[in-house]
């Protein structure tokens, strides 16, 4: 009946890790942000950019945007939701806040396949700004793009929290019930606390 026990926790364990697991990689991939408020999406004027950062030496094919992880060879890609920019002037800068000095640029241009990129060798964390600027018919749009780079270096990320938390959690769920006397002292706190209520 034990043996029972304990494998049951280490199946509700197993189930508690690949839950946190999941939705939390892949809000880690997209800068923390849900479809719903994806701050990878831009508005320029009223036309959508989609912004992704990819550092394959690094993660793979793994997409980034208001947090790029590691500091390196990143790859920056534009993509147009829409097929109206695609006729228009696009110009983009990229600088380090907050002093707002200019690390990268792509000089006005047009781009038909509604897809562009740019590599850039981070070597210093912290954050920046990409302004996109619209072109069209001698009017200027701007929009910009904020995001920081290097946050693997001394941030803990929001997944890695949630991962810790539920190891911890399933651990003393684990430990409660294999445990007697962890469990008679749980038990003890929970009936005292009952008692004060």
């Amino acid at each position: 009946m034990r043996n029972l026990t304990f494998f049951k926790s280490l199946a509700l364990i197993f189930g508690l890790l690949l839950t946190a697991l999941f939705p939390a990689s892949s809000a880690w991939a997209h800068g923390g942000a849900s479809v719903d408020t994806d701050q990878c999406r831009i508005f320029v004027g009223p036309h959508l950019v989609h912004f992704t950062a990819y550092q394959p030496q690094l993660t793979g094919s793994t997409e980034f945007c208001g947090e790029i992880p590691e500091l390196g060879t990143t790859t920056m890609v534009f993509d147009y939701e829409g097929k109206a920019l695609r006729n228009m002037t696009v110009e983009v800068e990229f600088t380090k806040e907050p002093e707002g000095t200019r690390i990268a640029y792509l000089p006005p241009s047009t781009h038909s396949s509604g897809t562009f990129n740019t590599t850039y060798n981070f070597t210093e964390g912290g954050k920046y700004l990409a302004h996109v600027t619209l072109i069209n018919e001698g009017q200027k749009i701007d929009a910009h793009v904020p995001f920081k780079v290097g946050t693997a270096k001394g941030e803990i990320s929001s997944s890695t929290k949630i991962i810790i938390i539920t190891v911890l959690v399933a651990a003393l769920y684990l430990l409660y019930l294999s445990s007697v006397p962890f469990k008679s002292f749980i038990d003890g706190l929970f009936a005292r606390a009952k008692k004060a209520v």
